[in-house]
């Protein structure tokens, strides 16, 4: 069961499945961006003034749809892959940095000298 649980949480499979979801929801807001559009435009000199609003509705409806399914995955898959990974896998300690380093480098080698 650990080998399962490091699988989930250390490899990138729910980023990967995160941003899956959230590409096949944008292509969907995308097609019906682009049926809406050449809905406009006309096939003809008699449906220049006949434009039907129909593919805008389906537009706006996808676009709702795509804010609320990023809101789902994020707060129903993101923050709960957070909080599991920052449990079962903590970030190291913070050692000193570069400049403390170097610092301490340069320190002793001026009591040497």
């Amino acid at each position: 069961m650990d080998g399962f649980k490091n699988f989930l949480l250390r490899g990138n499979l729910v980023e990967i499945a995160t941003g899956l979801i959230m590409a096949l929801a944008f292509a969907d807001v995308v097609s019906t961006f682009t049926n809406w559009l050449t809905s406009l435009l006309p096939e003809s000199a008699e449906d220049v003034f006949s434009n039907e609003l129909n593919s805008f509705g389906a537009f706006l409806n996808a676009v709702i749809a795509f804010i609320i399914m990023g809101a789902v995955v994020y707060f129903f898959v993101v923050v709960p892959y957070t909080k599991a990974k920052e449990r079962f896998f903590p970030g190291e300690a913070a050692g000193p940095s570069e400049v403390d380093l170097l610092t301490q480098i340069r320190d002793q080698l001026a009591t040497k000298a």
